[in-house]
């Protein structure tokens, strides 16, 4: 598996480190599913600003995402702490073998 600072280095961007300590949000009940998508956000309030979820579509239901702190995701979904560096407006969606990374400028508020 990649490190972060290759997958930073790989998509062009500048890393941004999510601190074990901080909270992500994961919707836990998707676990399972495929593709694994994630965004981040700009950090706040103790959050890293990342968002992940399972399947093709993201519930816009106030209960879907689920606090965890960094230091957890390995034991939920491992092959998405590559990606956990890349900075806020970035996505990715993984399935497998398959990789797509990008940037969403509507995703931050620089």
């Amino acid at each position: 598996m990649p490190s972060q600072k290759e997958i930073c280095k790989k998509f062009d961007a500048i890393p941004l480190l999510s601190q074990a300590g901080e909270k992500l949000g994961i919707a836990i009940e998707t676990i399972g599913m495929l593709p694994v998508n994630g965004l981040r956000l700009d950090p706040e309030n103790g959050t890293c600003g990342w968002y992940i979820w399972c399947g093709e579509e993201m519930s816009q239901d106030a209960d879907f995402f689920k606090p965890l702190h960094v230091s957890h995701i390995s034991e939920y979904l491992p092959e998405v702490e590559p990606y956990l560096s890349l900075p806020p407006g970035y996505r990715f969606l993984v399935a497998g073998e398959y990789e797509d990374v990008w940037h969403d400028s509507q995703l931050t508020s620089m």
